[in-house]
């Protein structure tokens, strides 16, 4: 389909970004990695009057190894997340999560912060982010915002990013274990239901995507110290909303199966 008629303007830095945003108002829109905008562009299933691209902007790169942890810069694309050693080493579980999004042509073009704006619950990076309780970095005109991933996300593709925002960099605590499960159809297809966890001296940390509308934080699961008895508060945690080919209680029991293979790497020690 052919996408509705917009202006389009690229952003020279920051505060360009900022001075576009206002000038557009509420019909502004953000290009990013434009993996998700493009198509609902192209299906009409989005119509703003400007496109703000922002693709260019060097001060929202780079993965940077800091004292409490990673900070990603929001345009780190899926693909330099895969091929990054930092990554793998101060912040495994995403770089478990990032083999399960898409296909190698969307991960080259699709980036961390566009997912995590988007905040689709079927989608990998938000269900990283709570369990790993990561820090959402927002820049505004007047400076930066941070966010806890336990606030952030709201509601089915809704999320606490103020009008005039923009997702700066995410900051992610370094943890000793962690595991990525994901069940899907096909590779690269959205998740039936997933889950992220990590756990350190302080506990276990499980999130479910594809569980709810927002990812979903398992806190009594979390808590148990036996899977059995994780297993038997789950569902306290979860109520997976019904799909086309997928019950409720089918996703309930998924979701178990996965705590069940998720649950030894998480208890033994690192």
């Amino acid at each position: 389909m052919i996408p509705p008629k917009f202006d389009y303007q690229p952003a020279r830095d920051l505060a360009h970004a900022f001075q576009l945003l206002a000038q557009g108002g509420g019909e502004a829109k953000i290009l990013a990695g434009g993996q998700s905008l493009i198509p609902s562009l192209n299906m009409r299933l989005a119509s703003p009057e400007l496109l703000v691209d922002i693709t260019g902007l060097k001060d929202l790169t780079g993965i940077d190894l800091r004292p409490g942890g990673l900070r990603l810069g929001a345009l780190v694309t899926h693909a330099q997340l895969e091929k990054s050693d930092k990554v793998a080493q101060h912040a495994p579980l995403l770089a478990q999560a990032v083999a399960h999004i898409a296909h190698p042509a969307i991960r080259n073009r699709g980036t961390l912060g566009g997912s995590l704006a988007l905040a689709d619950p079927a989608a990998e990076y938000p269900a990283c982010a709570l369990a790993l309780n990561a820090t959402i970095v927002l820049a505004h005109r007047r400076g930066e915002r941070r966010v806890s991933a336990s606030h952030f996300f709201k509601g089915l593709f809704e999320t606490d990013i103020r009008a005039g925002e923009i997702v700066a960099a995410v900051e992610f605590p370094g943890v000793e274990r962690s595991v990525f499960l994901e069940l899907a159809r096909r590779q690269g297809d959205y998740a039936i239901v997933g889950l992220a966890g990590v756990a350190d001296a302080s506990g276990k940390r499980i999130a479910f995507l594809g569980a709810g509308a927002t990812p979903v934080f398992a806190s009594h699961a979390s808590r148990a110290v036996s899977l059995n008895a994780a297993l038997e508060v789950l569902g306290r945690d979860l109520n997976p909303p019904a799909d086309l080919y997928h019950s409720s209680a089918t996703k309930l029991h998924l979701a178990k199966v996965l705590l069940s293979r998720a649950w030894n790497t998480l208890s033994k020690p690192h």
